[in-house]
This record gives structure tokens, C-alpha cells and sequence, in this order.
């Protein structure tokens, strides 16, 4: 298996955890990982402001894969929505494809709908599968509850995503279970983390995300295990920023889910980055059986 690997803008400044742990796991897996330097932005930060220049800078992402006849792997739930939904528009509105088409040619690219657009737990379920995943791992967890979080991005809207069921997903939820950790069915799991509102109404923002970190305490979490990286800081950063506003201790540590899976499969945590998340999360190894 060989992908193209989209990073985008925000791991490679502020979650580079995210980028080792993944890097590490896929070639444990193996699956081979191809880097495009021409990649840019997904266009998702400015869809809301000029969607013709978000549609455009997703469609030459696509476009660069395509000229390496690679499908595309990306890590970030924002950054997956965004270019499906790009994928969707080009294959819906010929005009809008004329459109994008004629400002890629002054680079050479042309966009046709030849390549697919994959999330990492896609990848890892649906391409590598459970089967595959089982015979790597090493060490499994024992007595450990995670309460999985989804992200709106993947799920919805679903007919352009194609992720899993919007309303009932369980693909995230037998990726966790495949390490021997409880995937808990809490009421919370799929409400959104508070991360679009950080920056315009944080006070929302950080209800929203007490809120769910709430729930999944009282649901028995020992940790909250996520696979997107808006979710993610807002899990790790703002959850810590909101403790030290409120001089609480109570935080409950985000994981991402290389990192859960990572060990599994005998990755040291150096190379997972587990010391880089904000809330420590070392006693994860306490876990493993």
C-alpha cells in the first residue's frame, strides 16, 4: 500500500506528535508513506470567506497526487472534510471544475477525479484492516476505558464524507478495541469538541468542550482518545488552558490514536511523541498488560 500523506498546516507547526506517532505506525503496518513538498493548505481556515480559493487550494492538492497516481491519506478530520467536499463539488458543478481547471493549468495541473481521499482510521480499517492490526501487536491494554471522539468533519455531511454511519459510527470504536482498551458508549461521544469557536467566542468554546470532558469522565474514561488535530488541541491545550483558569486539577488526558495504537505495536514513546501532549499522558503504560 503507498499513499500520498497530507499533513496540512497545523501538525507540522503544532502537533508534530502526531505526524512521528502516524509516520511510526504506518510503516510498522506497512504502509508507504509519499511526501509531496508542493502540498498546501487544504483551503478549509478560509471556506467560509472565499469558498472558489478553499475549493481551489484543495483541488491542487488533488491535482499533485493525481500526478503521482496517488491517492491521498490525511490525518486531520477538518482537513479530510474539506477535501472531500472539494472532490464532491469539482464531480457536481462542471462549471466550477472548468473554473478550477483553468487556474491549475497556468502550473501545468489539471484535477480529473481519479484519486481518493482517505482518513488514517480509513486507511487502518477499511485498507490495512483489524485482521492485519491483530497479527502486529505486541502488547494489549487491560482494564483501560477510552471514550472514543469522533469530530463532526468525518461524519458530516455524510453523503460527501463517506466515513461511517453519522448517526451510529463504530469504525473508530473496533480500532480501539482491537488494542484490548473498552470502547465506552457514552451520551457525548459524537457532540462537537468546541474547536471552530476558539478564536471568536472562546467562552463557548471551552463550555462546550467541559462539557463533553464531563461526560466522559462520568462515563469512566481513563483517557479520551481522538484522531483529528483541531480536536486534538482543543483536548490537550485548551482543556489545560481551562484548568489553570479555574485552578482545577481534574484534567482528562487526550490521546491520539498513533499513540494508543502506536504501543500496541511495540513503538517506543519517544517516537510517539507522548511526552509532547500538553496533559501528560505517560500513565498510559500502566495500562499495558
Amino acid at each position: 500500500m503507498k499513499f500520498a500523506l497530507f499533513l496540512g498546516c497545523t501538525i507540522p507547526a503544532r502537533l508534530s506528535q502526531y505526524e512521528s506517532s502516524s509516520r511510526a505506525v504506518l510503516d510498522k503496518l506497512g504502509v508507504e508513506m509519499v511526501d509531496i513538498k508542493e502540498f498546501n493548505c487544504c483551503g478549509y481556515p478560509f471556506r467560509n470567506t472565499d469558498y472558489t480559493s478553499a475549493i481551489l487550494s484543495a483541488a491542487r492538492n488533488m491535482a499533485l497526487a493525481e500526478k503521482e497516481n496517488l491517492d491521498i491519506v490525511v490525518l486531520c478530520m477538518c482537513g479530510f472534510g474539506m477535501l472531500k467536499e472539494a472532490e464532491y463539488r469539482l464531480k457536481e458543478d462542471q462549471g466550477l471544475r472548468n473554473q478550477i481547471n483553468a487556474i491549475l493549468a497556468k502550473e501545468g495541473l489539471v484535477y480529473k477525479g481519479e484519486i481518493e481521499i482517505k482518513h488514517l482510521l480509513s486507511v487502518l480499517y477499511h485498507d490495512v484492516g483489524l485482521d492485519a492490526i491483530k497479527e502486529k501487536i505486541t502488547k494489549t491494554y487491560s482494564d483501560l476505558n477510552i471514550a472514543t471522539h469522533y469530530g463532526c468533519h468525518a461524519l458530516r455531511p455524510s453523503d460527501v464524507t463517506g466515513f461511517d454511519d453519522p448517526v451510529n459510527p463504530v469504525l473508530f470504536d473496533r480500532l480501539v478495541e482491537v488494542t484490548g482498551a473498552t470502547s465506552l458508549d457514552w451520551q457525548a461521544r459524537l457532540d462537537c469538541c468546541g474547536a471552530p469557536l476558539f478564536g471568536t467566542n472562546d467562552d463557548l468554546s471551552m463550555k462546550l468542550t467541559e462539557k463533553k470532558i464531563e461526560n466522559a469522565r462520568e462515563s469512566g474514561a481513563d483517557f479520551l482518545c481522538d484522531a483529528c488535530s483541531y480536536c486534538h488541541l482543543q483536548f490537550d491545550a485548551v482543556q489545560q488552558m481551562i484548568n489553570s483558569s479555574d485552578g482545577g486539577n481534574h484534567a482528562l488526558p487526550a490521546i491520539l490514536y498513533t499513540q494508543l495504537l502506536g504501543l500496541s505495536l511495540g513503538i517506543d514513546g519517544e517516537t510517539l511523541g507522548l511526552g509532547s501532549n500538553r496533559i501528560d499522558i505517560n500513565r498510559i503504560e500502566e495500562f499495558i498488560e
